[in-house]
């Protein structure tokens, strides 16, 4: 088995680790939501980015059928935005929410760099990792507002047909 193929299945295991460690067995209906979210961002934008011919993918888990990351763009991406909101620091000062979103692509970028630099799972052509932080950043943001719209939504459908 090669490095690309070691660190793929690591970080699939890792995030299934985190997923199962972090996440309550009560808030599976928000996790599934959260991460489908995602997926419904990530996935058409990594495609965008791969056919723009910014970002290739040289090593990748079905490469006669797709040309972007299945385990990043489908899986790893989302299920890390789920930690994120799921564990977001709700109730606590400017700083430590702040410092959240500042944390999660901070990490994933830093992740994604070494990767970039070590692997043949993801080169950059014309791409940059500030473009990476900022993008996630913004999904981030996103994933989390429509899960406070969702959760906000739900609990006054559910009020309302008592």
């Amino acid at each position: 088995m090669t490095l690309d193929r070691i660190v793929l299945l690591s970080a699939w295991l890792l995030t299934i680790i985190l997923i199962v460690c972090f996440i309550p067995r009560s808030k599976i209906r928000e996790a599934q939501i959260v991460f489908m979210f995602k997926q419904v961002l990530t996935w058409p934008l990594g495609v965008l980015i791969v056919q723009f011919g910014l970002i290739e993918y040289p090593v990748r888990e079905f490469p006669q059928a797709f040309h972007s990351s299945f385990s990043f763009d489908y899986f790893i991406y989302p299920a890390t935005c789920v930690l994120f909101v799921l564990r977001f620091p709700e109730g606590e000062n400017l700083l430590k929410r702040v410092g959240w979103y500042l944390l999660f692509p901070s990490w994933m970028t830093v992740i994604e760099v070494l990767i970039e630099k070590y692997t043949k799972l993801i080169l950059y052509v014309t791409w940059h990792w500030y473009w990476t932080w900022f993008g996630l950043m913004i999904t981030f943001f996103l994933s989390r507002q429509y899960y406070l719209w969702f959760i906000k939504r739900s609990k006054v459908t559910i009020g309302s047909e008592s």
